[in-house]
This record gives structure tokens, sequence and C-alpha cells, in this order.
């Protein structure tokens, strides 16, 4: 249970589909309408969420971790078995990519500190309570990173469109999931994609 009280503020509670409860305190404006883009998305995806929707972005959400591990491990054990020394440097540079975004991302949260949307409008109801802070989506940019390291290091329309797939799917699963703002996903978007250009960049200088 999180209890949440900024001042002038007038008690909500959210009950998501798996039953976890958030009691908290929310500002009486935020309680007459959400009037930015991004509380409207938000709101607007929570109430059209269908039970089917929400277990297959719960799926794609939970695939961002082994995405991120599996890629690069994948590439390393080919580069080893078939003795390919590229192979081994791109499983290098995708692993490090996303390293170097997610890290990014980590610290950008402890600066900003942005509440989740379900803990400042209680008409954005999750799927389930995510804890830490909710800008940038850290999802959103270890995903992408991946997917365009990916993409780069093997420029194939085979390789690339199922990527890109699979990133937008977990980057959009952030927000249909009630757990970041459509800034939030917008935002790790750019800095997975940056970090993966930015570290090719370097990757091609010493190669």
């Amino acid at each position: 249970m999180l209890l949440l009280q900024p001042a002038q503020a007038q008690p909500g509670v959210v009950v998501t589909p798996n039953n976890d409860t958030v009691t908290y305190r929310v500002p009486i404006s935020t309680l007459i309408a959400g009037t930015t883009i991004d509380d409207r998305i938000m709101v607007s995806l929570a109430r059209n969420r269908t039970p089917a929707g929400s277990d297959f972005y719960y799926f794609m959400s939970k695939t961002n971790i082994y995405g991120n591990a599996l890629v690069p491990a994948g590439l390393l054990v080919g580069g080893v078995l078939n003795h390919d020394k590229e192979m081994r440097q791109n499983a290098l540079y995708v692993a490090s990519s996303s390293v170097f975004s997610y890290a990014a991302v980590l610290l950008i949260k402890r600066l900003v500190k942005r509440p989740r949307p379900f803990r400042g409008n209680f008409r954005i109801i999750p799927v389930y309570i995510a804890g830490d802070y909710s800008f940038p989506s850290g999802h959103s940019s270890s995903s992408v990173s991946t997917a365009t390291s990916l993409s780069l290091a093997y420029p194939k329309w085979y390789v690339i469109a199922p990527s890109v797939i699979w990133a937008s799917s977990v980057a959009y699963s952030r927000m249909y999931l009630g757990l970041h703002y459509p800034s939030d996903v917008a935002t790790g978007t750019l800095m997975g994609a940056g970090s993966a250009i930015y570290l090719n960049t370097i990757r091609k200088r010493v190669q």
C-alpha cells in the first residue's frame, strides 16, 4: 500500500486488475480533469483496455529483460562456436548500448523524480503497481537500444523488421499497462536509439 500526501489534495484509491491497492492523495485540479496530452492519452488507454490486451502487453513488457539479455548472449555464443570475431564484437556492442542507455535512464529518473501516472491521476488505473519513477521509460530505452544496435550491426530487413516490431510493442506496453506517460516512452525511445547510434560511431572508429 502506497501513501502520497501532497498539500491541498483529496484522497483517491486505485484497485488494479491484479487486485493491488494504491491509496494516495492527488491535487484537487487532477480530480477534476487531466489537462495535459499525457493525461488524456493515459485516461483513454485505461478506459479502453481489454483483458486480452492487458495479457498480451503484460507479456510483451516482460520480454524486455529477456530480449536485452538473450540477443547479445546469442551473438556471443554464435561468435565463439563459429570462431567469428565480428559476431563477438557485435555482442559486446549490443550489450553495451543497452547498458549505457539504461544507466542514463536511472540517473535521469533520480534527478527528475516524476511520479508514475496512476499516482498523479486516479482515473489512470494500472494493470499492476510498479515502483520507482516514471520519466523516462527504462523499458523503452533498453528495448529500442537493443533493437537499434542489432539493426545497425546486421542491416537486413529480416533483422530490422522483427526488431522494430518487438521494441515498439515493449514501448507501447508501458503506456497500455498504465505505467508510463507517452512523454516517458518517447524520451526513453530517443535515448535508446541515440545510445546505439552513438556507440556505433565509436565502434566504427576503433575497427
